[in-house]
C-alpha cells in the first residue's frame, strides 16, 4: 500500500499547484504519444479545480477527458457529472477538449456497460490522470460499500472497463471505472478537502477492509497521491 500525501496550507494554494502540476502531466502524455486521457469525478470539490485548470494553456484539441463515473441521467440534469465537467471543466481553453461521456439513451445502466466499455477502450488506455473522490462512507468513483455489484467491480479480470452500480445509500443507478480500469491509470490522484474527509481516509486504511471501505482497493493495488487541504 503506498498513499503520497500532497499537502497544502488552504484550497487556494492547492489548487494553483494541482492545476499545474495536472497541466504538466497532461502536456507530458502528449509529448510522449499525441494525446493525453484524463478522468475527472463529479461533486463540489473538484468544481474550482475544474475552473483553474481550464484556465491554462495547453494543447486541449488532443485531450480526451472522462468521468471516474457517472449517474444514470440526462446531461442536462442538475445531478449530472457530465454536466458539471461541461460548465466548469470544458470552458476557456479546455473548451477545445475532447469529452467521452458515459451514458447511452439505454434505460438501464447495465445494458450499456458494453458500448461504454468500447467507447473508452478506443481511447488508446491506460488514463494518464485519474482524479478520485471519496464519500464519507468511504466509496470512490461509484463503487459504494452498499452495493450489490461492488465484488465484480473489484474483479481484476473482468473484460469490460466499467461496470454499472446500483447503490441502496444514494439515488440514480450508475456507470462507474472498475477497479481494474482505476488502477491502471498512470497517475492515481484522490483530490479531498477538510478534517473530517481526511479522518474517513486514515480509519478506512487502518480499520476497514476494502469491501467496507472501497477507497482501500485502490490503495492497496497502486500507488495513490493524496491531495489534500484542510
Amino acid at each position: 500500500m503506498t498513499v503520497k500525501l500532497e499537502q497544502f496550507d488552504d484550497n487556494d494554494s492547492l489548487l494553483s499547484a494541482f492545476s499545474q502540476q495536472l497541466a504538466s502531466l497532461l502536456k507530458q502524455a502528449i509529448n510522449t504519444k499525441g494525446f493525453a486521457n484524463i478522468a475527472v469525478s463529479g461533486g463540489s470539490t473538484p468544481k474550482p479545480l475544474f475552473q483553474a485548470l481550464s484556465k491554462i494553456s495547453l494543447p486541449w484539441s488532443k485531450v480526451n477527458v472522462t468521468l471516474a463515473d457517472e449517474r444514470w441521467v440526462d446531461a442536462s440534469h442538475e445531478a449530472s457529472n457530465e454536466r458539471l465537467v461541461r460548465e466548469n471543466l470544458l470552458i476557456n481553453e479546455a473548451a477545445a477538449a475532447n469529452f467521452v461521456s458515459l451514458t447511452t439513451a439505454d434505460e438501464n445502466a447495465e445494458d450499456a456497460e458494453a458500448a461504454i466499455s468500447s467507447r473508452l477502450a478506443a481511447l488508446n488506455l491506460p488514463f494518464d490522470v485519474i482524479i478520485l473522490g471519496m464519500g464519507e462512507d468511504g466509496h470512490t468513483a461509484s463503487l459504494f460499500p452498499c452495493s450489490a455489484q461492488l465484488e465484480e467491480g473489484f474483479n481484476l479480470k473482468r473484460k469490460e472497463l466499467v461496470i454499472a452500480t446500483e447503490p441502496t445509500t444514494a439515488p440514480h443507478q450508475r456507470m462507474s471505472l472498475t477497479l481494474a480500469s482505476i488502477i491502471a491509470s498512470n497517475n492515481v490522484f484522490l483530490h479531498i478537502t477538510g478534517e473530517k474527509k481526511k479522518k474517513v481516509f486514515e480509519d478506512a486504511l487502518a480499520n476497514h477492509s476494502a469491501l467496507e471501505k472501497p477507497i482501500k482497493a485502490v490503495c492497496d493495488a497502486c500507488e495513490l497521491k493524496l491531495v489534500w487541504a484542510p
